[in-house]
C-alpha cells in the first residue's frame, strides 16, 4: 500500500523512513516537508498539493510537531485518506476528538500511535501484572533534550509539551499495563525562566505510583519503571524493552528497538479491517498534570 510521510525531520528520518523501507506492507510514495526530503521519493512542500497530485496514495502518516498538525490532519481526512499520527496525536484533546469524529464521518482509519507501547517487553509486563494488586511504583524517565531534539525550540513553546514529549511515552506504557486505571493526584512542573513548557516534572498518582521526568540528563539515558505487587516486583527498563521480575531478567534486550515497524504493521491491520485506534489516556494524564501542576521557575535553558 502506498503511503505519504509528512514532516521530514529527525524522528521521520531516524525511525519512520527505515521502518517503511523495511516493511512488506508499505511503499513510501511521497513526502511533504518545507525542507526535508527522502532520496528517490517524490517530494512536495504543501500537503494540499500532494493530496491533489497523488490520489493513488490512500494513507498519510503525520510527523509534524503537535501544534501545526491539526490543519494537515483535517486536510488528509477530508480528502478521504487514512491517517496515522505520531505521538502526541495533537496539541489539545478537543482537536483530537474532532479528528476522530471527522474520520468516523469519512469512513476512514485514524491511528493515534504510542510507539513505546510497542516496546518488546510491554505486552509481557501487562500480562504479568494482570490480576495482581499494585502496592506502589516508581517511574524514572530522564533524557537529554539536546540529543533527541537538537535546536528544536518548538518543544518549549506552548503546545510543545516540554518534558512531557518523552514523559508521555512513559504514561503510554503505564496506561497500557496497569490492571486498574489510575488518576493523577498532584504535579510539580519546573519551567525554565525563558521558556513556556516544563523541562522537568514530578508526578504523584493513585495506587502509590510516582514519576520523575527530566529533560536535562546527560550521558546514559534512563527510561525505567518499577512496581511492587502482592506477587513480587516487576521492572520495565530501557523504555519497555527489558522485563525484570524480582531482579531477574525475563525478556527483552537493551539494544533492539522494533517499535516503529510494529506501529506500521498495526496500521496496515487497522486499514485492512476498517478500524481505528485512538486511545487518549496518556494525553489525558498530561492535560491533568498541566491542570493540577504547581509551577516552579528553573534556570534559563538554551540549546
Amino acid at each position: 500500500m502506498k503511503i505519504a510521510l509528512v514532516g521530514i525531520g529527525k524522528i521521520a528520518l531516524d525511525q519512520h523512513v527505515p521502518a517503511l523501507n523495511a516493511s512488506p506492507d508499505w511503499e513510501l510514495a511521497a513526502t511533504v516537508s518545507r525542507r526535508g526530503t527522502v532520496e528517490g521519493v517524490e517530494a512536495f512542500a504543501d500537503i494540499g498539493a500532494m493530496l491533489d497530485a497523488r490520489p493513488d496514495i490512500p494513507v498519510v502518516s503525520l510527523c509534524l510537531p503537535p501544534v501545526p498538525r491539526f490543519e494537515a490532519a483535517q486536510a488528509v481526512l477530508r480528502a478521504g485518506r487514512h491517517l496515522m499520527l505520531e505521538k502526541p496525536p495533537g496539541a489539545t484533546l478537543a482537536e483530537v476528538h474532532a479528528l476522530c469524529d471527522l474520520a468516523d464521518r469519512q469512513g476512514v482509519t485514524i491511528f493515534a500511535t504510542w510507539h513505546s507501547r510497542m516496546a518488546m517487553a510491554v505486552a509481557a509486563g501487562r500480562d504479568w501484572l494482570a490480576g495482581k494488586t499494585i502496592g506502589g511504583g516508581r517511574i524514572t524517565w530522564r533524557e537529554d533534550v539536546r540529543k533527541w531534539h537538537p535546536g528544536q525550540d518548538w518543544i518549549f513553546e506552548p503546545g510543545g509539551m516540554g518534558v512531557f514529549d518523552p514523559g508521555i511515552n512513559a504514561l503510554s506504557i503505564l496506561t497500557e499495563i496497569l490492571p486498574q486505571p489510575l488518576r493523577l493526584l498532584s504535579a510539580d512542573l519546573d519551567f525554565p525562566a525563558n521558556r513556556q513548557a516544563p523541562i522537568a516534572a514530578r508526578l504523584t498518582f493513585s495506587q502509590g505510583i510516582s514519576a520523575d521526568f527530566d529533560f536535562r540528563q546527560e550521558g546514559p539515558q534512563t527510561w525505567d519503571m518499577e512496581f511492587e505487587t502482592d506477587a513480587g516486583q516487576l521492572a520495565l527498563r530501557m523504555g519497555g524493552n527489558r522485563l525484570e521480575v524480582d531482579g531477574r531478567h525475563i525478556q527483552g534486550a537493551d539494544d533492539i528497538m522494533g517499535e516503529y515497524p510494529a506501529l506500521y504493521a498495526q496500521m496496515a491491520k487497522l486499514v485492512a479491517a476498517g478500524k481505528s485506534d485512538t486511545d487518549l489516556a496518556p494525553m489525558v494524564l498530561v492535560a491533568d498534570a498541566f491542570t493540577l501542576g504547581r509551577r516552579n521557575i528553573a534556570a534559563d535553558f538554551n540549546f
